[in-house]
């Protein structure tokens, strides 16, 4: 008998495959850039070479070249940092949860810094699916909640919408998923 989560990510896939005829024009992409088009479905998650900042309320909130990113069809990469390199005393547990069917529960961080307050900035999974284990208790931050977040020497911009949390640099392209009609993508 299969289990909840590859029921679940049987229904996702057959949901994504119904689909093909609704997808959008993808932006070609050139050398040195990436479609997020290309990306898998599921989402595979890959160690990142990069250093990765994330900074708020004038604190360098996080630096690290040991995250991963985790990357899906249709949407900008989510990097995950490992909390060690992050500056928890900064952060707050929120009651906050979402179930993300390919990663599991994710439980949401409060960020603090001074009189600065920015509810659920972060998220991480206490307990991912087996895919996902590796970023076990990582966190992720959405970019629009922050001063600023780097990729490398590139800041990135924030994925449209209030859910989705990717971070978008000048290499990656589109159209992204994260805007009112693009849920199903």
């Amino acid at each position: 008998m299969k289990s909840w989560s590859d029921q679940r990510i049987e229904q996702e896939q057959r949901k994504w495959d119904a689909l093909e005829g609704e997808r959008p024009q993808r932006d070609v992409p050139g050398p040195g850039q990436e479609s997020v088009w290309d990306y898998p479905r599921p989402p595979r998650v890959e160690p990142v070479t990069a250093p990765i900042r994330v900074e708020f309320g004038g604190i360098e909130l996080a630096q690290t070249a040991a995250a991963y990113r985790v990357i899906e069809t249709a949407s900008p990469p989510v990097y995950y940092l490992p909390p060690a390199d992050v500056v928890t005393e900064y952060l707050t547990p929120s009651s906050h949860r979402t179930m993300c069917e390919w990663k599991g529960v994710a439980r949401y961080w409060d960020v603090r810094v001074g009189e600065r307050v920015v509810t659920n900035a972060a998220w991480s999974y206490p307990r991912p699916t087996a895919a996902f284990a590796v970023i076990r208790d990582y966190l992720a931050f959405y970019a629009g909640k922050m001063d600023g977040c780097w990729v490398g020497d590139m800041q990135v911009a924030p994925q449209d919408g209030d859910f989705y949390g990717g971070w978008v640099t000048p290499d990656i392209l589109g159209p992204f998923k994260g805007t009112p009609g693009t849920e199903g993508w």
